[in-house]
């Protein structure tokens, strides 16, 4: 390959802080991704312990679904940012893959400031609602009675994350590096 070849395929340079900005975001959503995965991983394993002890055994455990849906709570809202950065939320590409890169850019702009948005609104409406069931000692209904503002503060979690890749992906476009839909997006052959 000649010189030419090889800077046309080189990707675009992204400044320094960008890079400590991608790593810092990228370090928290792997660790929300792997904590959200355990959720998903302890959800199956209850399941499988209670079905085998319902049909097995004829002694289900009352408190498995319980514990299993406490655990959807955290799994959904500990991958809601991570998701977003992978541009793995649910997306209509009708309009868009038809788009220049410079609307493309907009476009994504446009979907960063609407992910913030509900990132706002999950972080102040999440946090409010704990707060109150916090002050008035609500527990969760069923078999198993914890303190219900414990589940509830996944959700400011949730859209504290959500903010932070919408902030990433708002200060990459404006920096003028790849943005995160097609920085971070799954290649082709793996979907």
């Amino acid at each position: 390959m000649n010189q030419q070849t090889l800077a046309a395929a080189a990707p675009p340079s992204v400044p320094a802080g960008i890079t400590y900005l991608e790593r810092a975001i990228g370090g928290i959503c792997t660790v929300a991704m792997a904590l959200s995965a355990l959720g998903v991983l302890a959800s199956l394993a209850l399941i499988a312990w209670s079905v085998l002890m319902r049909y097995v055994f004829n002694n289900p455990p009352a408190w498995a679904d319980d514990v299993v849906a406490m655990l959807l709570v955290a799994v959904v809202m500990l991958a809601a940012g991570p998701a977003l950065r992978r541009g793995e939320h649910i997306g209509v590409d009708v309009l868009t893959s038809h788009l220049g890169p410079r609307a493309r850019n907009w476009s994504d702009g446009w979907a960063a400031l609407a992910a913030a948005a509900a990132g706002v609104i999950l972080l102040y409406n999440g946090w409010d609602t704990a707060m109150s069931s916090r002050m008035m000692g609500i527990v969760t209904d069923g078999e198993v009675e914890i303190p219900l503002y414990w589940l509830q503060l996944f959700l400011p979690l949730g859209g504290a994350m959500v903010i932070l890749v919408a902030l990433e992906a708002l200060i990459r476009l404006a920096a003028g590096a790849p943005s995160l839909s097609t920085h971070h997006a799954i290649p082709e052959d793996l979907e």
